[in-house]
């Protein structure tokens, strides 16, 4: 059997700027190309953080879990805006598998952390956690009531079907 012999690779080039011939180039466009979300760099500092105080409490959480959450003296339009998603989503924690201790300290860390970036909107997903006999789940009540106690939450909102839908909530931080 034969074996073909392949073209130098100064001849394929010179066949290639031949093809193209008489080709212009685009004009370079003036779109801004989207940038990938922030990723959470994994600093190892020197000293170590200080343990984070656990001041959310289980007590008085319904079993009916919030949809939204305003804190008071901010404006309505404010709530609009996070649900029509006016507000870029910059980070997103996901608590499914958790047990509720669990889920409350990686809570409190993710949102010390997220503050300390100065992000303004996150995402926490709790899940939906369908009980029988219809309940909700206990963490999606919980991480929904301990957003309120939260400081540094503004409002929450549900997210929309296509970011969790009522498995995750949209969460408006001060900013720094």
């Amino acid at each position: 059997m034969k074996e073909k012999k392949e073209p130098s690779a100064p001849a394929d080039a010179e066949l290639f700027r031949q093809a193209l011939g008489d080709v212009t180039p685009l004009a370079p466009s003036n779109r801004v190309s989207p940038s990938a979300p922030p990723r959470r760099p994994k600093v190892q500092s020197a000293a170590p953080s200080p343990p984070l105080a656990d001041t959310l409490s289980d007590h008085c959480a319904d079993d009916v879990p919030l949809t939204e959450f305003l804190r008071d003296g901010m404006s309505r339009m404010t709530l609009r805006k996070l649900r029509r998603g006016q507000f870029p989503l910059q980070d997103s924690l996901d608590l499914h598998g958790l047990n509720s201790d669990e889920a409350r300290k990686l809570l409190l860390e993710f949102l010390r952390e997220a503050t300390q970036r100065s992000l303004r909107c996150v995402c926490v997903i709790h899940g939906k956690g369908w009980q029988e006999g219809g309940g909700e789940g206990i963490l999606k009540t919980r991480t929904r009531h301990w957003l309120t106690q939260c400081a540094e939450v503004l409002a929450f909102c549900e997210a929309p079907p296509n970011a969790g839908g009522g498995g995750a909530v949209l969460v408006l931080l001060k900013s720094m």
